[in-house]
């Protein structure tokens, strides 16, 4: 959803914007194509995201090797006070999910890595070898909302006694069992997004983030959040309408909302269906978009 994250932002030329979850640079390359003078903070902890920073060249970009969970840190060492806009795009990236060696998909028989920050300690496989069978069933129940995670973490306990679980050919072997016939694909999907969410800690540093955003927007500025799974959408939503992440809503004196933000769009922007035929990631993603009002 390219084009309606660009007119989310509601970019002026000389205005200055960030894109917490650079990646590939395509979402950021438009960004620059739409700046004249500006300038565009991007932010990723991958190191494969630098070259793609590098390639595009252009002195108005500055790339940030950090998880965004610190941006607000860095853009202090940059003596930048406020921004026009903060650019989210919470998936995994393209080149991420390709690569067999990362471990992210479930098309490879890879190890089980799934570390973002390749600098981290923590990966898939020590999570699934070192967890007892309640952290993991609460990994599975908290992280992806699987209804037998307790039963799944039983069966990885008893499984990793035998040998270590160290490729994802090993842990289909385990875990399909356990699937609803026909929903094999799916279920794999959500054991894979807990583990990915438990080794990148991403829910406690979304939070990290969004609660710097309102601090950093200038009035009028914009917030735009892409999310691709209930857990992050939520949060997403619960601090764009309430500004807190309970969704609870709190009252001034006369009986108005306090929040720091206002939602621009009410509910969440979809893909097309011609987008979803040429990009079939883009189905689950959801598009909220919010302005600094004050």
């Amino acid at each position: 959803m390219l084009q309606e994250c660009l007119a989310a932002l509601n970019i002026k030329p000389d205005g200055v914007y960030i894109d917490l979850t650079f990646g590939g640079g395509g979402h950021s390359s438009a960004i620059l194509n739409h700046l004249g003078k500006g300038k565009l903070f991007v932010f990723d902890q991958d190191p494969d995201a630098k070259a793609n920073a590098t390639a595009l060249n252009d002195d108005r970009l500055v790339f940030i090797p950090s998880n965004f969970r610190y941006f607000s840190k860095y853009l202090r060492m940059y003596h930048v006070k406020a921004v026009d806009g903060i650019l989210a795009d919470l998936g995994v990236s393209s080149h991420q999910i390709d690569a067999p060696e990362r471990g992210f998909s479930t098309r490879f028989d890879a190890h089980l890595d799934m570390r973002m920050d390749q600098k981290g300690k923590l990966t898939a496989a020590n999570i699934l070898n070192e967890y007892n069978q309640e952290e993991l069933m609460i990994m599975f129940s908290n992280y992806a909302e699987i209804r037998n995670s307790r039963t799944l973490a039983a069966e990885i306990v008893t499984s990793r006694k035998n040998s270590p679980i160290r490729t994802s050919a090993q842990l289909k072997e385990i875990i399909l069992p356990l699937a609803k016939r026909g929903k094999e694909n799916q279920y794999l999907a959500r054991v894979y997004q807990a583990l990915r969410i438990a080794v990148n800690d991403e829910l406690a540093a979304l939070r990290d983030m969004l609660s710097q955003t309102t601090d950093v927007l200038s009035v009028g500025g914009r917030l735009v959040v892409m999310s691709y799974h209930s857990l992050e959408d939520r949060l997403v939503k619960y601090y764009i309408n309430t500004g807190s992440f309970s969704g609870k809503r709190e009252k001034d004196f006369y009986g108005n909302l306090i929040r720091p933000l206002e939602p621009v769009n009410r509910k969440p922007i979809t893909a097309s269906m011609d987008e979803i035929a040429a990009n079939n990631r883009a189905r689950s993603a959801k598009l909220r978009i919010a302005e600094k009002i004050k």
